[in-house]
């Protein structure tokens, strides 16, 4: 990743943006400024720029140029749960710690890398870098994700996404008291201090829902299965820290606790936030018949889970 700092002169004065930074970095082309400037990683004197912002003299921009990646990801042989394969879609349970494609600072080491290795007939409708990736979930999260092995089945299973017909349910320890039947019902954008964050307080945002399908409670906090319609970048992370209950272990949305009930102290070992993908549901692209797959939790959650039940009860 390299950072510009670039400064506006009198003889810009009036220009747009994308114009004036594609004439002061000419190794970039003027479209790969405008999906930087949209992707928010150009700053400067106004919370919102766009490609055609107008510059003045006297201002100063930041650009973050992301590190080159390959063009090609490499076949990595690492571990990976494969849960269930047949010609059209693999269905796989994702560590947590792993990230989905290569990006920016994540070259290798992805899911995209290790699938390259155990599947041999990836789609190739999602691009070089995500051949057959439909959805995502987050570096942090582990659980449940389809992944398309032929173009058709690509295109069906992303039609199901975008149409609300997958059922996505998730398993998440949040602080606080949370109730069964609570529904979040709030857009989702960047958020507009922190490009790295999402919010539901961003000037541009897409719906999304959240629905809270059971609650347990404990001491301080609750498990909760949460179901979601929508499929917005940390929907869920974003969603329970907007009503006040963050999840558990979420060092970006509120969810580490310096001090903790000592019926609690187990959730200090967590190394991420407590959220597992735990049933996924789907209409199977091929011959139409409904499937559902479920996951347990993995053992680093589900150790301090059973860690805190036993100090409770």
């Amino acid at each position: 990743m390299v950072i510009h700092r670039l400064s506006v002169e009198p003889d810009h004065e009036g220009a747009r943006l994308d114009t004036f930074l594609a004439t002061l970095l000419p190794e970039q082309s003027r479209s790969s400024i405008q999906r930087l400037i949209k992707d928010g990683r150009v700053t400067g004197p106004h919370a919102v720029l766009r490609a055609s912002t107008a510059v003045h003299a006297g201002q100063t921009y930041e650009i973050d140029i992301p590190s080159p990646v390959a063009a090609t990801p490499a076949p990595e042989e690492l571990p990976l749960r494969i849960v269930y394969e047949d010609r059209d879609l693999v269905v796989l349970d994702k560590p947590a710690g792993m990230v989905v494609h290569p990006g920016a600072g994540h070259t290798g080491g992805t899911l995209v890398n290790a699938l390259l290795h155990h599947v041999k007939d990836l789609s190739g409708v999602g691009g070089e870098l995500r051949p057959g990736i439909v959805h995502r979930l987050d570096r942090g999260t582990s659980g449940l994700m389809v992944v398309a092995k032929n173009d058709a089945a690509h295109q069906e299973l992303s039609r199901q996404f975008s149409d609300r017909e997958v059922d996505k349910e998730y398993i998440a320890l949040v602080w606080g008291v949370v109730h069964a039947g609570r529904r979040i019902d709030t857009p989702i954008g960047r958020d507009p201090n922190d490009r790295q964050k999402m919010s539901t307080r961003a000037r541009r945002a897409r719906n999304a829902v959240t629905r809270v399908t059971f609650a347990k409670h404990f001491e301080g906090v609750s498990l909760l299965r949460v179901a979601i319609a929508t499929g917005r970048t940390h929907q869920i992370r974003v969603h329970l820290s907007a009503i006040g209950h963050p999840i558990v272990g979420d060092p970006t949305y509120g969810g580490i606790h310096r001090r903790t009930a000592g019926h609690l102290r187990a959730v200090q070992r967590l190394e991420r936030p407590f959220l597992h993908s735990a049933r996924l549901a789907f209409t199977h692209p091929a011959d139409g018949r409904r499937v559902e797959f479920d996951s347990p939790l993995p053992l680093d959650l589900q150790g301090v889970l059973d860690d805190i039940e036993s100090r409770v009860e």
